[in-house]
């Protein structure tokens, strides 16, 4: 069975560096470039933040939720599920700005440009084969997955603790 990706948060990677939120404003901005995308007329919008909870920072983003709130208030049909891709997109020529989305959201990821109030959410990155934030990352905390492969990433890494706190109990 083919799973659909996820991006999972590991917090005990994450420095609060907010590479991710910079990689995220280019790859949506019409050059693609950090340097050109300063001059465009519509400037880039990140699609994730980076917020600092307890001792953590934490990178928040879209859930691509199953059960979309987004969707489910956007009266003309511009927030919508893809069922082909698994994924909550938005269809920036349906929207009418009315914020119902972005009230909606329990994650507060859907936003609006200034410029025009049409709202803006992450769409993962459709023209790559990992999304840019994933790919940016200098500390891997963030990982493009299924949900198997992220479930046995973590089991070897508690694994690993564990069996590094056994030996260094033995050694002690």
């Amino acid at each position: 069975m083919n799973q659909t990706k996820e991006i999972f948060i590991r917090l005990d990677r994450c420095v609060g560096c907010h590479t991710c939120e910079l990689a995220c404003a280019v790859e949506h901005s019409v050059g693609k470039n950090l340097f050109s995308s300063l001059a465009e007329k519509q400037k880039p919008r990140k699609r994730l933040f980076v917020e600092p909870a307890a001792s953590f920072n934490v990178p928040v983003l879209c859930r691509h939720c199953h059960e979309a709130p987004c969707v489910d208030v956007c009266p003309t049909g511009a927030t919508y599920h893809d069922e082909i891709k698994d994924l909550v997109l938005h269809d920036a020529k349906k929207c009418i700005g009315c914020s119902l989305c972005v009230q909606a959201c329990p994650f507060g990821m859907m936003r609006q440009r200034a410029e025009s109030r049409i709202a803006v959410k992450c769409d993962r990155c459709p023209d790559r084969d990992v999304p840019a934030c994933v790919d940016s990352c200098p500390t891997k905390a963030l990982i493009y997955a299924d949900t198997e492969s992220f479930g046995r990433i973590r089991r070897r890494a508690v694994t690993a603790a564990l069996a590094n706190a056994y030996l260094q109990k033995e050694a002690g």
